[in-house]
């Protein structure tokens, strides 16, 4: 079955991101988080640094409506070079508006708020943030209720 996912790169930040999404989500982790040890070394590559061994080369976490967001660290010493941006949101669209305050509020823990959450001019409940990992929220609610 086809699926979308988002993936998130974090500079050495991504299990403490991840634990605190799964906080706030209250899912469990698909697969047990696989580190960069785990890896079988490539010939042609110098051998990983002491420093980066026990950093998250993969994790998933099931959220919203079967979406799965999933997470890597990108070490330096492997050529990344992370540029907190604005050019990825995550959008959720929950069911309820209590369910949107919650995932709103707990997203927002530490962060900061873009817009609060408003009635907007195509009838939806809608408010967007950046959490304190400086990933980008938008939460739109259809509903009424």
């Amino acid at each position: 079955m086809a699926r979308v996912s988002t993936y998130l790169n974090f500079p050495r930040a991504t299990e403490q991101a991840f634990l605190f999404y799964k906080s706030v989500f209250g899912t469990e982790f698909d697969a047990p988080i696989a580190r960069f040890k785990d890896m079988p070394p490539a010939p042609d590559q110098p051998p990983l640094a002491e420093a980066d061994q026990n950093l998250v080369m993969h994790v998933g976490l099931p959220i919203l409506g079967g979406h799965m967001l999933m997470g890597t660290d990108a070490p330096e010493s492997m050529g990344f070079a992370i540029t907190p941006g604005n050019n990825v949101y995550i959008n959720l669209e929950p069911d309820t508006r209590a369910e949107t305050e919650r995932l709103f509020n707990a997203l927002a823990a530490g962060g900061k708020i873009e817009m609060p959450l408003q009635e907007m001019f195509w009838g939806d409940y809608f408010g967007s943030l950046v959490d304190q990992f400086g990933v980008h929220w938008m939460f739109d609610c259809a509903s009424k209720t």
